[in-house]
């Protein structure tokens, strides 16, 4: 399962990284097979911190204020996503980078709701640079422009995000190296 969160920050350092709070889930699954995307799962999520979205924020999202005014909050959303995560029982926790598995620790953490994944994830921006053989960590639209392809979608959207990362998955898995 490649997840990707986006959430509220400010250009203006108005609120502390901690206090960050997911705006939006955007997951899909990919089959093991074919490497082509089953399903996928989207949800804006109202924030209760800082409710107000920065104009900053919105421009570089375009998630709108009312999106997310008429969102659920995340403890509403959460068990919908474990719903859709329970058909995909045997699938890995894959974000993009560190940052999506600990935004979703803190944030479920302020909520006093369980992590909903395991142990075992794949951070799929550091086993790009291992599969390239460089030190170096990739970006998303980095990973994608080094692969030749074309980055689709708006960047920093959740689910377009997902997309995204599922592509450059997609490619480590049926571009095998060694």
């Amino acid at each position: 399962m490649v997840i990707n969160l986006e959430a509220t920050c400010s250009d203006k350092h108005t609120f502390y990284r901690h206090e960050m709070e997911t705006i939006e889930i955007g997951a899909v699954i990919l089959n093991r097979q074919t490497w082509e995307i089953d399903s996928e799962f989207q949800q804006f999520i109202k924030p209760v911190r800082n409710p107000i979205l920065t104009d900053f924020w919105r421009n570089l999202t375009t998630i709108s204020q009312k999106q997310v005014d008429t969102a659920p909050q995340f403890p509403e959303v959460m068990p919908k996503l474990a719903e859709w995560m329970s058909s995909f029982p045997n699938d890995i926790f894959c974000p993009g980078g560190n940052y999506d598995k600990t935004q979703f620790l803190q944030y479920c953490k302020f909520h006093n709701i369980p992590y909903p994944f395991g142990p075992e994830h794949r951070n799929i921006k550091k086993q790009f640079s291992e599969y390239l053989g460089v030190y170096n960590k990739f970006g998303m639209a980095q990973a994608l422009q080094h692969l030749g392809m074309e980055l689709k979608g708006t960047h920093y959207r959740g689910i377009d995000n997902a997309h995204n990362i599922a592509v450059i998955y997609r490619y480590m898995q049926t571009n095998r190296k060694g």
